[in-house]
């Protein structure tokens, strides 16, 4: 799919993977809607890149569905929608001989996997009206997922549970909208500087680099939006995970 005079549709856009992928977007020239809690920041960027603002919690229904409304009257309905909106919350289920709260597992699987889902839903019962281009795409989704849930982290057990949902349900949901032409993949990174990152000591961020085969260092944001570039680009890719890792592998941390 072309991206030139496109809609797209980025969460967690005043951010990270979610921000660089919304200013690659509009370098391509897409008309982005850059969605996220913070609508100060989001603003920021939106103002750099041309795009619209919009605060949308992605668990939210109503929230999703007034920002796809927004869009619409904007310009058109999304044909491209690239799901990053997240949390950095990583907790074992056992600290201190206490259980983890299970009110904060319940927060990191709502604001990762049904966040997700719920964007997709309402995203995709209005991008099925929109006219197919000349390959009889109507649109495309490029979902977040992680390494962390393919090969599971000690102390990220809900974090690595949503991950996997995520990538769980791209098969399935490739499989079902094909009938209208809409494509779904998922990334799944490895080791990226976000926000996230920053919650961390430096001795950890050390243990981690020192696994990263090549290139030495963690991903950057930039490179995650090169690669949805790619996915919305070539119709062929469909219904996959995509690792972005630098060959890097979990093991014990």
């Amino acid at each position: 799919m072309q991206i030139n005079n496109k809609v797209a549709m980025v969460t967690g856009a005043a951010s990270g993977l979610g921000e660089a992928t919304a200013r690659r977007l509009a370098r391509e020239g897409a008309k982005v809607g850059v969605l996220d809690r913070d609508i100060v920041r989001a603003e920021s960027v939106a103002k750099d890149i041309g795009g619209l603002a919009l605060t949308c919690d992605v668990t939210d229904e109503k929230a999703v569905g007034s920002a796809l409304a927004a869009l619409a009257e904007w310009h058109e309905i999304p044909s491209i929608v690239v799901n990053c909106a997240g949390i950095g919350q990583s907790e074992k289920v056992i600290s201190g001989g206490k259980a983890l709260p299970f009110a904060n597992h319940k927060k990191v699987i709502d604001t990762h996997l049904n966040g997700t889902f719920n964007v997709i839903r309402l995203a995709a019962e209005q991008m099925i009206k929109r006219m197919p281009d000349e390959q009889g795409q109507r649109g495309v989704f490029v979902n977040t997922s992680s390494i962390s849930g393919i090969e599971g982290q000690i102390g990220a057990v809900s974090y690595a549970a949503a991950k996997a949902g995520i990538a769980g349900m791209t098969l399935p949901l490739a499989r079902e909208f094909s009938r209208y032409g809409i494509r779904v993949v998922a990334i799944a990174p490895g080791l990226f500087e976000t926000p996230m990152v920053g919650e961390l000591r430096q001795s950890e961020v050390d243990k981690m680099v020192a696994g990263v085969p090549f290139p030495h260092r963690f991903g950057r944001p930039e490179e995650y939006a090169r690669l949805a570039r790619d996915i919305i680009e070539n119709p062929m890719l469909n219904g996959e995970i995509i690792r972005l890792d630098a060959a890097f592998r979990i093991g014990g941390l």
